[in-house]
């Protein structure tokens, strides 16, 4: 008894979002001045904290210049697959005019072949950043195909259920409505960098005590870094805030100072402040690094800018081969996902989209109005094929449209070729 056919990929289409401001779409950091994750009211320390013509909004020194990516990879028998990332008209030209050659005319089951043709062939302008963006919104693509033509959650595919429901702390800038909506914990952004000097630092001190008396000693309470801190000053900063329940520190140097992360980790031996990063992490060979120097705690992968689920599933096996616990940044329902498949992934993250950090708003903004939207402190994933959302695609444009041709043409050299010709050692 043979398998049934299974539908190949017709062609892969590359979009970016003219949604209104306000509406952020797949870049968590496209929203308003006057929004609490952009530095508004207060201050949010990054990495361009030290020049002063960029204070102290974060959108002007172009955090969010190349915004969303949707990948839609359509199947012969019409079923769609759709995936999300950063990446804008950049990353649509890398999907359209570089990876289509992979992609269209390739049964989608063979994501591993897919992702490691598109890795190698970008290795020469990629290994990080905006082509592994464009590579992940193809990936989540894929695996989003895939479940809706078996008729299975994306879950149900990398190895089914290890927990009923998923608790959720929330990334805000109001951890006391964090607290009151049922989230587990909550994350707070540090407001000054090594720049603002020893004031800088009393009123970092000063902002999360503040927080700690609002919500009481028994919630747990992180902070947000965002690449802004120095060796020194991360060390004083996380001995300073320890007798107030600092649960952990994240992202507190730039993602490829490794050195530096394992010399806070010495410098804090004994401390009972956790240590996280990984959210601007793009691949196994730095997470492999995290792992192996134990420099942290928990690692942060986002899964839309890491290589989707195919470069993931890796970091969390990895992990787990080290009981390194894996908290992905962001992401929604790409995280949930691998979170419910995978028993080294405790909890997710939920970053509060609202201006005030007042209302449960979805991640993605208007991308996916069907959404799952944390509850009482849970994300109870609903019984979807896929990924379980629906795309709107009433705000999106293809910059860079290929014809029906074109798209043939790449579909018929992957039809055609069956592999090496020769059986052959392979060293």
């Amino acid at each position: 008894m043979s398998c049934r056919a299974f539908p190949r990929i017709k062609t892969v289409r590359a979009y970016v979002s003219q949604a209104q401001e306000g509406d952020q779409g797949a870049d968590c950091h496209d929203v308003s001045d006057q929004h609490w994750i952009n530095g508004y009211p207060t201050p949010v320390a990054n990495q361009m904290s030290m020049y002063e013509l960029y204070q102290p909004l974060r959108k002007s020194w172009g955090i969010n210049a190349l915004g969303s990516l949707v990948v839609e990879v359509e199947a012969e028998d019409g079923t769609t697959g759709v995936g999300v990332s950063i990446g804008g008209e950049p990353g649509c030209f890398i999907v359209e005019k570089h990876l289509s050659r992979f992609i269209e005319g390739q049964d989608p089951r063979n994501v591993e072949l897919i992702y490691d043709q598109m890795f190698r062939s970008t290795l020469n302008y990629g290994r990080k950043g905006l082509p592994i963006q464009a590579i992940s919104a193809v990936d989540l693509a894929l695996w989003d195909l895939l479940g809706k033509i078996r008729n299975e959650p994306v879950y149900a595919l990398i190895g089914g259920k290890t927990k009923e429901r998923l608790p959720v702390y929330c990334t805000t800038a109001r951890p006391d409505l964090a607290q009151k909506f049922g989230f587990v914990g909550a994350k707070i952004p540090c407001p000054y960098g090594p720049s603002a000097g020893n004031e800088g630092l009393k009123k970092n001190i000063e902002f999360y005590k503040g927080w700690r008396e609002k919500v009481g000693d028994e919630f747990p309470l992180s902070l947000d870094c965002y690449m802004a801190l120095t060796v020194p000053y991360a060390t004083r900063l996380a001995n300073e805030l320890e007798p107030y329940g600092l649960k952990w520190m994240e992202e507190f140097l730039p993602p490829d100072d490794y050195e530096g992360y394992a010399q806070v980790r010495e410098n804090l031996r004994g401390s009972k402040v956790l240590l996280t990063t990984g959210e601007h992490e793009y691949n196994r060979y730095g997470f492999d690094r995290l792992i192996h120097s134990r420099c942290v705690d928990i690692l942060q992968p986002d899964i839309t800018w890491l290589g989707g689920i195919t470069e993931a599933r890796r970091v969390v096996s990895m992990a787990a081969a080290h009981d390194t616990m894996i908290i992905p940044h962001g992401s929604s329902v790409y995280s949930y996902h691998l979170q419910y498949a995978f028993t080294n992934c405790p909890v997710a993250e939920y970053i509060n989209l609202s201006p005030k950090a007042d209302k449960i708003v979805p991640y993605f903004g208007g991308l996916f109005p069907d959404e799952p939207l944390p509850a009482d402190g849970f994300i109870d994933l609903p019984d979807r094929p896929g990924f379980g959302v629906t795309l709107c695609k009433k705000t999106l444009k293809r910059p860079y449209e290929r014809s029906a041709e074109e798209s043939k043409k790449n579909a018929d050299i992957n039809k055609e070729y069956k592999g090496p010709k020769k059986a052959h050692m392979p060293f």
